[in-house]
């Protein structure tokens, strides 16, 4: 089998016709008579001894042999490697559970607590990286993206803790062994790059003014590009995935790509949906039924098996299965537009169940096959609207692509839209396609795709609060939040799990996820030893100029705005004072003279407070939702009613959190 590449823009295809099962035997021997292909990577070793017998050509071949052959494979491979993640997955949370202390020893065991706590580090991401090579080698429905991150971060942080770095030198390890961890997945640099920055340095609480920008940017790029470079010598120098030849046929195309961003925005925002709601359902149904949580990655095995049956697509087969959506491999049949958008919602669905039952894996491998399977359909759709022979509607002055441009496009609006990664999204398609004519229609998809998601999103967010701040969250208030790491993903994601909100997908595949000791440390604390008891207060009939009197007094940057009874109103920054005295001057009012009331009715949206935090809540929840929401204080308040904020008894910082993190830390290593 031969493939052949002309200089038109139009792939052209060899069909295959009665070709046999290979036997792992032949295909080695079959591989020295041509030229050398790709080493296999682990999961492909393991995805080949269990699917032996089955073609290299991605899962679609089982469509064109009689289901009786295979159908007893397709169930039983996912629903093994189920129950071999489940029992991972005991043994990781055995892990996870703090041993007593004894005279500074292991009971029974002899050894010292520092070295049981190193070699427990050192197993988390071992038997982590066994799951998810488990996970997708049986065929479930999530990437190896994820894992390989988190195996690149967490060897950075064994790093970092070996040569006792500080927390701000481990944020600059950790972000160049997640470059590394994307550069080598994907074999490409660049968005490595990128992805460091967007998923680890954007995002940490790390005061940026304490890290080195030129070394953390160089170790990044370093990192980036050896993990490339080893890549490349140890599986080759082709891409992740075979990308067919783009065409972009005039600048009229562009609002089809920008629609076609709209769409993939909505298919991000689906993924993100029915993921809560499988959450919902898994959680629900440990809780009120009693199902064991280790028997959670055996149904979930179960149930791919028994999709991948009429859809097989789903299945993880590495990137091949997105090369035959891209038209790019060979194929008898071709995909239709109607079975295309049919992939997509199976799809989700596959890759939400995965995710919520606790096998192992990431979100950007999912993410690109809906992405390519939605812009693939949608091209083929444009296509028969108007570029047909007889088209339905015929436009003189559009020139329509291929369906294969369009799946180009959507593979990184679905990633931008799922995982909030759109400069990585965009930098990753580019350097796969070489092709600058790309540029523009990813960035206008990518940048629709992004924005719809992160402002469905932030409603969510802002409606749940909403709940939270009715007394519907009581679960938080309990004084262990954190569940088991039975998701298979990440053991600190409580406040995401507990309000059902998946907003961050991708935040589970970043290093943020590798639970090191501070967030152990968040877990453990609460608000209430963190809080400051000391702020400042204002009413709304306070002159502005008072209230920055206070704030410079008592040295902090923010008012806290109460009524008579010492319930929550609002917040007030400096920040949002510079900005409404220059929008007074402008106006020729005085600001001397104007009183925190008429600021606060002037734009609602200044003084409004849609997110705080309650005593009883631990560290780690309150830093997560500042991070989701780009906060740097949230107020505290105790347990309050339907009508009211809550009274109102301190004030979090983030220089709360590192100091009592940090003070709790050096007490501990006294005792």
């Amino acid at each position: 089998m031969s493939y052949m590449a002309g200089a038109q823009s139009d792939l052209l295809f060899l069909t295959v016709k009665n070709q046999k099962p290979l036997s792992v035997k032949k295909k080695k021997k079959k591989k020295k008579k041509k030229e050398k292909e790709e080493e296999e990577e682990q999961v492909h070793e393991l995805r080949d001894y269990f699917w032996d017998g089955i073609p290299y050509r991605g899962a679609s071949w089982l469509r064109e042999g009689p289901i009786e052959d295979t159908w007893k494979r397709v169930i039983l491979v996912p629903t093994c490697g189920g129950l071999i993640v489940s029992v991972l997955n005991v043994l990781r949370s055995v892990l996870d559970d703090d041993p007593e202390e004894n005279d500074g020893s292991i009971e029974g065991l002899g050894l010292p607590i520092s070295i049981f706590d190193g070699l427990k580090a050192a197993s988390r991401p071992f038997l982590k990286a066994v799951a998810a090579c488990v996970t997708l080698g049986t065929g479930n429905s999530l990437g190896p993206e994820g894992p390989n991150v988190e195996i690149g971060t967490s060897i950075a942080k064994g790093v970092g803790y070996l040569f006792n770095r500080s927390s701000e030198r481990q944020t600059s390890i950790v972000a160049a062994g997640s470059a590394a961890g994307i550069a080598s997945g994907f074999n490409a640099a660049v968005a490595g790059c990128f992805f460091a920055v967007e998923s680890v340095l954007w995002p940490s609480p790390t005061d940026p003014s304490s890290l080195s920008l030129s070394n953390t940017t160089s170790m990044v790029i370093l990192s980036a590009v050896i993990a490339s470079v080893v890549s490349e010598v140890g599986l080759g120098s082709e891409p992740a995935f075979k990308v067919p030849v783009y065409d972009f046929r005039s600048p009229t195309e562009l609002p089809l790509y920008l629609l076609l961003g709209i769409l993939c925005g909505l298919v991000s925002l689906a993924l993100s949906r029915c993921t809560s709601f499988m959450l919902v359902i898994v959680d629900k149904s440990h809780k009120t039924i009693g199902i064991p949580r280790a028997l959670f990655p055996i149904l979930g095995g179960l149930c791919v098996g028994l999709i991948a049956l009429p859809y097989p697509e789903i299945l993880y087969w590495g990137f091949q299965n997105v090369d035959i959506l891209l038209e790019s491999r060979p194929f008898v049949k071709g995909l239709s537009a109607d079975l295309l958008l049919q992939l997509v919602a199976v799809k989700i669905i596959a890759t939400s169940l995965c995710r919520a039952s606790g096998l192992v894996g990431g979100y950007y491998a999912p993410s690109l096959f809906i992405g390519a399977a939605t812009g693939v359909a949608y091209g083929k759709l444009i296509s028969f609207l108007v570029a047909q022979p007889y088209p339905f509607a015929h436009i003189s002055f559009l020139e329509v692509a291929s369906p294969q441009a369009y799946g180009l496009v959507g593979m990184a609006a679905t990633l931008a839209g799922v995982c909030q990664v759109p400069l990585t999204a965009v930098l990753l398609l580019f350097e796969l396609t070489q092709d600058y004519r790309i540029v523009l229609p990813l960035l206008g998809a990518v940048g629709l795709s992004s924005w719809i998601t992160s402002g469905q999103l932030r409603r969510k967010d802002a409606w749940e609060n909403k709940k939270l701040n009715q007394g519907i969250t009581r679960d938080l208030q309990e004084p262990n939040m954190v569940p088991s790491s039975s998701n298979g993903l990440s053991s600190s994601y409580d406040f995401s799990a507990k309000t059902s909100n998946t907003s961050d997908l991708c935040e589970i595949e970043s290093s943020l996820c590798v639970e090191d000791s501070s967030e152990k440390l968040g877990q453990r604390i609460y608000v209430s030893e963190a809080m400051k008891t000391r702020y400042v207060t204002i009413m709304m009939n306070t002159l502005l100029t008072e209230a920055v009197t206070l704030m410079l007094i008592e040295k902090q940057p923010c008012a806290m705005i109460v009524d008579n009874h010492n319930v929550l109103v609002g917040l007030l920054t400096l920040r949002d004072i510079q900005e409404f005295s220059r929008y007074a001057k402008a106006r020729s009012r005085v600001s001397k003279e104007l009183l925190v009331s008429e600021m606060c009715s002037m734009d609602g949206e200044i003084c409004r407070v849609p997110w705080v935090a309650t005593p009883s809540m631990n560290l780690l929840s309150a830093q997560m939702i500042m991070n989701r929401h780009g906060m740097n204080e949230l107020p505290v308040v105790i347990e309050h009613h339907e009508d009211q904020r809550g009274h109102l008894v301190g004030l979090l910082d983030r220089e709360c959190i590192s100091l009592t993190c940090r003070a709790v830390a050096a007490r501990e290593s006294l005792s």
